[in-house]
């Protein structure tokens, strides 16, 4: 029932407005500013020695292979050393650690996003903390993740060309779940490629200049990641609200912008 309800609001969304979409979402990153950032700080807290923990067993190797920038006649010795043990080993490592940190992403920003419902509309809704999506849907969450990962690899696997398509309706898998926690996976990922393919052109257009202004700020050392990169968030929630919109409040949604902004 849930889901028919979900299908037929994607068949008569609203239309999407890319400048509109963007007007809104740069309104909406100046209002939560310091939330974002501290969403990101959060992300990155949990990220960083993951990542780290993830490649300490070749980082010898890493070593010297910097030692030996410039050699010609370089060859890596430790490559040499390593068991094929080790390296199947290394690489269920770097799967399991893969698929916890898209969890703890997924957990992080889904509870922005829920934030940004919550502020947009003077909510009352109790959206818990950073990491109760990933308590309250851990099984959901694992399986979405991982039928991500699987799309990624079968179309990395036919040279990378379908994963241009791929993007857009990837994306919205995780936020399509936010919304709709009490769907199936099987329902939230049809609903996401009936979102994407309905306005794939538009959503590529505001994904592209949401992920150029979230690039800008990598450019500055990575130091300026941290200002923009939930920018691509926000144009997310955005664009949800204006097209799909919320049960509790599609009759707000068209006063929205002059209420809030």
């Amino acid at each position: 029932m849930f889901a028919r309800e979900l299908f037929n609001k994607i068949e008569n969304a609203n239309p999407v407005d890319i400048g509109d979409v963007l007007s809104k979402s740069f309104k909406l990153y100046q209002t939560y500013f310091s939330q974002g950032i501290v969403h990101v700080l959060v992300m990155l807290a949990i990220v960083i020695p993951l990542g780290i923990c993830m490649y300490l067993p070749i980082l010898p190797i890493y070593i010297e292979m910097f030692e030996n920038i410039g050699t010609t006649d370089y060859s890596p010795e430790l490559m040499d050393d390593l068991s094929p043990s080790f390296a199947i080993i290394w690489l269920i490592i770097v799967f399991l650690v893969s698929l916890l940190l898209q969890m703890v992403i997924l957990s992080i920003f889904g509870h922005f996003l829920k934030f940004l419902k919550k502020e947009d509309f003077n909510s009352q809704e109790d959206i818990g903390g950073y990491f109760t999506i990933l308590k309250q849907h851990s099984g959901k969450v694992i399986v979405l993740v991982l039928v991500s990962m699987i799309i990624q690899f079968l179309g990395a696997l036919l040279c990378y060309v379908p994963l241009i398509y791929l993007m857009i309706p990837l994306h919205w898998i995780y936020p399509m779940f936010v919304f709709n926690e009490n769907l199936s996976v099987s329902d939230i990922i049809t609903a996401s490629f009936k979102f994407a393919n309905k306005f794939w052109g538009y959503f590529f257009v505001i994904g592209l200049v949401s992920y150029l202004f979230s690039f800008g700020g990598l450019i500055l050392c990575y130091v300026g990641g941290i200002i923009t990169g939930f920018f691509y968030f926000i144009s997310t929630y955005v664009a949800y609200r204006d097209t799909i919109g919320f049960d509790d409040y599609n009759d707000e949604i068209d006063t929205i912008g002059d209420v809030n902004f």
